[in-house]
């Protein structure tokens, strides 16, 4: 990436600015333990040094994403909560009446949901903005939850590929065990972000950037594209033909 410091120093004061913009006092973000949270956290740091917090909310998760939001948040030199939120999610199967046989997915957003649940409230509490940790890569595809990871009051790092954000995360002094773990989104056991988009981050990033890859990525990316517009554009609104 060109001028890496530059890059940073613009989304820094872009992040101030959306803040002030709103009328909030600083920012707040969860602590995932993965990379694209902790160059969101590095950024928001340096933009409100005295007015930022994290979180980061096990849901029956591997411990070591746990200690991985820890050192992220160390090296940041950021305040990090932590909730534990496996109560809240045993209770919200009981309270819908989830059942084995329910998509995987439906289910384990659930723990997504309650995240946001958890920093909205963090957020109107402090008067702080949500920042999500949403990247281009993932964002093209919507590979997030709606309404959950993808509930934000902003994106300081939707610009950027995942290897452009692992560049930023070596600029910034991200850990180097955080840089180069295997990307999860921690929803069930042993999950990888890889395996479950059908492809790697390389040749993802590769065809955001080139418009060039195999038919099979390229026909993979494409048709999640189309069926995750939903997720990227405002809410549809119907307007009857006597208000146009």
């Amino acid at each position: 990436m060109k001028n890496i410091e530059q890059v940073c120093n613009e989304a820094v004061e872009w992040i101030r600015d959306s803040v002030k913009g709103a009328g909030a006092k600083g920012v707040i973000l969860g602590m995932s333990g993965g990379i694209d949270s902790a160059v969101v956290a590095a950024l928001v740091k340096r933009a409100f040094p005295d007015n930022c917090l994290c979180v980061t909310m096990p849901c029956y998760s591997d411990p070591i994403d746990e200690k991985h939001a820890q050192l992220a948040a160390d090296a940041a030199g950021m305040e990090m909560k932590t909730v534990v939120l496996n109560d809240a999610f045993d209770t919200m199967k009981k309270l819908v009446g989830a059942k084995d046989s329910d998509p995987k997915l439906a289910i384990a957003n659930i723990k997504s949901r309650l995240r946001m649940i958890t920093l909205y409230y963090y957020a109107a509490a402090n008067n702080y903005l949500v920042a999500g940790t949403g990247n281009r890569s993932e964002l093209t595809i919507g590979y997030f939850t709606k309404y959950g990871d993808g509930g934000s009051d902003m994106l300081p790092i939707a610009s950027f590929v995942k290897q452009e954000v692992r560049e930023l995360a070596e600029y910034l002094g991200v850990p180097k065990e955080i840089i180069t773990k295997p990307p999860t989104a921690g929803l069930w056991e042993n999950q990888s972000d890889e395996t479950e988009m059908g492809m790697t981050y390389a040749e993802l990033d590769n065809y955001i950037l080139t418009g060039k890859a195999s038919d099979a990525v390229k026909n993979k990316v494409d048709t999640m594209y189309a069926r995750s517009e939903h997720k990227r554009v405002p809410i549809p609104k119907f307007v009857p033909s006597d208000k146009q």
